[in-house]
């Protein structure tokens, strides 16, 4: 039996500006990553975000990012250490306070945009990331991009991990993500995508930007929630997961 976990970064609007359709991804997503106001997020939206995936028994993620509000966490930054491990602290910090008000906990940490891209192979960055969820809580699963130094930082102490998968992005030969402003970063195919992500769940493997097989593990698959077809996207992929013969269950 095959099976995966679907997630959605969401919660990343921010007072006037809006950003998606939360409520909508939540219906068809067994786990979201909620923005936590350093990237996009205010207290407003973590509480409606948080309110209803509590109530549809969705698991809540934190997806920190580096301090970066105009340039939306896609801005690299060069933190000290406790920088980044308290930067990450204080967001989590901040989802929690609206988890134990609606009684859940958050489940998992995925970091956002540039945070994310570094912890594929910046050791110093991703052990920040592990020791703040680890202080914070050890039950804390990390959601980690393939090839990402970040899941054998996490395991060093004792952090369960989960590999995240993506729809809707290309893959270079070592398994990172290819940066958006290069010429075919992004899926746009939607038959293409949703055959990929068949692929990756069920032969664990994908084709890279060369040409390229390259193995690859998945437990979670991210498909973003803030383009303008990001609901049928979800809908199609749910559809198609269920003729191939693909469980959608959180992971744990």
């Amino acid at each position: 039996m095959f099976a995966i976990d679907l997630n959605s970064d969401i919660g990343e609007s921010f007072g006037a500006w809006k950003m998606g359709d939360d409520e909508a991804i939540l219906q068809h997503i067994t786990a979201a990553n909620v923005a936590c106001g350093y990237h996009a997020g205010d207290p407003m939206v973590m509480d409606r975000v948080v309110r209803i995936a509590a109530g549809r028994g969705v698991a809540v993620g934190a997806h920190p990012s580096f301090p970066d509000l105009m340039g939306f966490g896609r801005r690299k930054m060069i933190l000290s250490f406790d920088e980044a491990k308290n930067y990450v602290k204080y967001q989590i910090g901040a989802l929690s306070a609206f988890t134990t008000t609606y009684g859940t906990r958050i489940h998992h940490v995925a970091p956002h945009g540039a945070m994310g891209n570094m912890c594929q192979d910046d050791r110093n960055l991703a052990r920040a990331v592990c020791e703040a969820c680890y202080e914070i809580d050890p039950e804390i699963i990390i959601y980690y991009c393939a090839g990402a130094v970040l899941a054998e930082e996490a395991e060093k102490i004792g952090l369960r991990t989960a590999c995240e998968i993506f729809a809707d992005r290309a893959y270079e030969d070592d398994l990172s993500l290819r940066p958006r402003k290069l010429e075919g970063a992004m899926i746009t195919d939607e038959d293409e995508a949703i055959a990929r992500c068949i692929r990756m769940v069920k032969e664990g493997k994908v084709r890279g930007y060369s040409g390229k097989d390259l193995d690859i593990k998945g437990d979670t698959l991210c498909v973003h929630g803030d383009g303008p077809k990001a609901i049928a996207f979800v809908k199609r992929i749910s559809e198609a997961f269920v003729k191939e013969g693909i469980e959608i269950r959180p992971f744990r």
